[in-house]
């Protein structure tokens, strides 16, 4: 009697995980019957793996995704049947698989090739890192990037996303939005501070982003790392759509910010020219 009053715990508790997750795929995105809530959580379980948590436990999983412990769970089996998730016993990590996803998106997006060697070259010249990025979702996402040496306490590669209104890219790019969405971006995203020389007051920002469209270039001084500074270009197509931003940045001890106007502004525009010039034989824009 025992043992089955356990089995009958155990699948009552199955029933009730079962019951809450449908309730919860249900609510998620009840207006759209294309969404495939299946899908997106397993992209959530994906996302939540990072540099600095590198191994999860099905909790972590759950809690970081913000899904039910037993959804968290079988998408991770059936991302490890798949290949893409491995397993100690405990805890679990991503495979090497999983670079295929963004293999799939670098080796057929125009952009991302046509900037690649443009920034190699920036790099080269300046001997100094370079890097190109777009918007996606409030954040800047690296597409392309020539290190030379790491002078961020967090690597940067492709795909690494860092936060818009304090990076250079970011400032481009912001600078380069409608009013409206600009707008509807200050609205939604909170501006802290990474360092005490962060701008994070909007109208004070607003003034920024003003500054960097007259003066064609945005140059942030130690506002997202203490002793990191960088400066970047926007990346425009033949009708003048900033599409993306180009970037050089270096150690604060080591180049000042009007030598970094001097020396790294000039081969930064010639490579956003010649991104314009190809991105018109791709017949982007």
């Amino acid at each position: 009697m025992a043992g089955m009053k356990k089995t009958h715990g155990a699948a009552g508790t199955a029933l009730a995980e079962s019951a809450a997750e449908g309730a919860a795929e249900r609510d998620e995105n009840p207006s759209d019957p294309n969404f495939m809530t299946s899908l997106a959580r397993g992209l959530a379980v994906i996302r939540a793996f990072t540099e600095k948590s590198p191994n999860l436990t099905i909790a972590d999983i759950a809690k970081i995704a913000g899904l039910p412990r037993a959804a968290a769970r079988r998408c991770l089996l059936t991302l490890m049947q798949l290949g893409y998730v491995g397993t100690d016993g405990r805890s679990f990590f991503l495979k090497p698989k999983i670079l295929a996803l963004g293999y799939s998106f670098l080796s057929s997006a125009p952009l991302a090739t046509i900037l690649d060697p443009l920034i190699e070259q920036v790099s080269g010249t300046i001997q100094e890192s370079s890097s190109a990025a777009v918007m996606d979702d409030d954040e800047v996402v690296y597409i392309a990037r020539a290190a030379t040496k790491r002078i961020m306490s967090v690597g940067l590669n492709v795909g690494s996303r860092l936060p818009a209104y304090c990076t250079s890219m970011g400032r481009v790019l912001l600078a380069h939005m409608t009013p409206a969405e600009l707008d509807a971006y200050l609205g939604r995203v909170e501006l802290r501070p990474f360092t005490e020389r962060t701008i994070t007051n909007r109208d004070a920002l607003k003034r920024e982003l003003e500054r960097v469209r007259e003066r064609g270039f945005a140059l942030v001084d130690q506002e997202l790392e203490l002793g990191l500074r960088s400066v970047a270009v926007p990346v425009r197509t033949a009708s003048g759509t900033v599409v993306a931003a180009i970037n050089a940045s270096t150690q604060a001890a080591r180049v000042t910010c009007p030598e970094m106007e001097a020396q790294f502004l000039p081969p930064l525009l010639r490579a956003a020219d010649d991104a314009r010039v190809l991105l018109v034989r791709s017949h982007i824009g």
